[in-house]
């Protein structure tokens, strides 16, 4: 499989986006309405429909899970490590830390569909539901100082954990929407995952924050080379199958979400620092997410 023709067409319409954001008839005012549509509508969609359809009872997806929140777990014991030692202020260590394990949920998907179809969706989407209230908690930890109570607020309303349990809920009850309305949500669906894509390139952002260059590389380090490696070495030895372990590298191989600067500014942390992150990681995980799959898919 040429890993190549998988990831192009997503790469391109990411640069289309930091394209486009240049320019001036697309004002700062329409990138914030489509991210607010492509987070409270087009991705709830997407998940709901995935989650609904999917078979997710089989012990490969169990296994998958786990491994997958290990790595996790891993990430972010390992992020928790830059505090002390590279001496970081409180506000620049909450905003950077938070990058080292959460993932990009819309090039999570993008690639799992090129991967390996609604198969492949629907595992990447299992994982989001899982993993969703896990790194959010760590992040908004790493920011609280005393606004931990918060926490469990934010998860109540966040749409893409709960349109992760309105699907896996009607997985588990074996509801089905009338055909009418399942073909609306599947061209909802359908369009999340361009338009997500053409999002995260038009938030790309090179404004450096207080954060020295050997920090940015352990964050990078965690995020796109030890998560994934873990991730790839515990599903050869649980020997998951091809298209779980494919799965399990892509999670986990992915660049940091976007959300982490919008959390990192809501809660005092050093805004600019995770926009540097989160734009870096993008771009670097244009090399190392197609080495990755081409090690799982050759």
């Amino acid at each position: 499989m040429n890993v190549a023709l998988i990831l192009v067409p997503d790469f391109l319409l990411i640069a289309l986006g930091a394209a486009l954001r240049r320019w001036p008839a697309l004002t700062p005012a329409f990138w914030s309405g489509l991210e607010r549509l492509i987070y409270f509508v087009l991705f709830p969609a997407l998940l709901v429909r995935s989650l609904a359809h999917a078979p997710l009872g089989s012990a490969g997806a169990a296994t998958l899970v786990a491994i997958v929140v290990a790595a996790t777990l891993a990430g972010i014991a390992l992020g928790a490590l830059a505090g002390p030692l590279f001496r970081l202020p409180p506000p620049t260590f909450g905003a950077s830390f938070q990058c080292a394990f959460r993932f990009n949920t819309y090039v999570v998907l993008a690639v799992a569909v090129r991967m390996g179809g609604d198969a492949a969706l629907a595992l990447a989407a299992l994982l989001v539901g899982v993993l969703v209230p896990i790194v959010n908690v760590a992040a908004v930890a790493g920011l609280a100082r005393g606004r931990a109570l918060h926490v469990g607020r934010e998860l109540a309303r966040n749409p893409l954990l709960i349109a992760c349990v309105v699907g896996l809920a009607a997985n588990a009850l074996s509801l089905a929407l009338p055909e009418w309305l399942d073909s609306v949500v599947a061209a909802l669906g359908a369009a999340a995952l361009p338009l997500g894509l053409i999002a995260v390139g038009a938030a790309l952002s090179l404004t450096r924050g207080n954060l020295p260059y050997s920090a940015l590389a352990w964050f990078h380090a965690i995020k796109l080379v030890a998560m994934p490696a873990l991730a790839f070495g515990l599903a050869r030895y649980a020997q998951l199958a091809p298209l779980e372990t494919s799965v399990a590298v892509l999670m986990t191989a992915v660049p940091t979400a976007p959300s982490a600067y919008i959390l990192a500014s809501q809660m005092g942390g050093d805004g600019r620092a995770a926009a540097w992150l989160i734009s870096t990681s993008t771009l670097v995980a244009a090399v190392t997410l197609p080495l990755w799959l081409s090690l799982v898919l050759r």
